[in-house]
């Protein structure tokens, strides 16, 4: 059986019962960042064999995990925060599962798009995630595709970018598009500010440096 465990995105309270049995019941644990792992079980008092499963080695991972699970053994993954296989790795994983007839199960819990989504006072359906744009190639074929979209859509941003990625949508969506920005969700300094894309810039310029992670919302054209 595999396990897909979502971890907390800011708060360590925010894990459920169920998650905290599986991660200690397995025969082992696939996680993204494995020092963040080792972090998150040592603050539940657990213990257990933690090996890497990340963007760059997961192709080569996966042979050898699925004969495991085949085998009879019990894995979890993990991503460094939120729900395995939303902008995190999970999905060939969960895919060859699906093809090799593996039993599979996805655990309830904290995901930082449903979080902001609800959040911003965005209309919420429908909606487009869109994850995180590309850095270079195809950012603006993306950039003009959710700008059209008349339902909702979230990015992933990171904070040295967040400014450019604001600059962008001003121009692909206008101005006076209403949108919400969150950042450190569930975390102590907490914030989600909303307004229209220009607003926002400013607001987030004004000290000059931006730390945390970000949601972006947007509304849609039709809104």
């Amino acid at each position: 059986m595999l396990y897909l465990v979502p971890t907390p995105i800011g708060n360590l309270d925010d894990i459920t019962y169920r998650a905290i049995k599986i991660l200690g019941s397995v025969d082992y644990i696939l996680a993204e960042d494995t020092r963040t792992a080792q972090s998150l079980l040592q603050h539940y008092g657990l213990t257990k064999d933690i090996r890497s499963y990340h963007d760059h080695n997961e192709h080569g991972r996966l042979p050898s995990i699925l004969q495991d699970l085949k085998s009879g053994k019990e894995i979890a993954l993990v991503s460094e925060a939120g729900m395995p296989g939303i902008s995190d790795p999970g999905f060939l994983l969960v895919r060859a599962c699906r093809l090799e007839n593996i039993a599979l199960t996805v655990l309830p819990g904290a995901s930082a798009l449903i979080n902001a989504l609800v959040s911003s006072g965005i209309p919420t359906e429908p909606f487009h995630f869109e994850g995180f744009l590309p850095h270079k190639k195809g950012r603006q074929t993306r950039l003009k595709y959710v700008a059209t979209l008349e339902n909702t859509f979230i990015l992933y941003e990171s904070p040295h970018r967040i400014i450019k990625c604001l600059d962008e949508l001003i121009e692909y969506c206008g101005s006076e598009r209403h949108a919400a920005i969150c950042r450190e969700l569930t975390k102590k300094f907490e914030e989600v500010k909303t307004g229209t894309l220009t607003s926002l810039k400013t607001y987030f310029e004004k000290d000059g440096v931006v730390k945390g992670e970000f949601v972006v919302v947007v509304s849609g054209r039709s809104a």
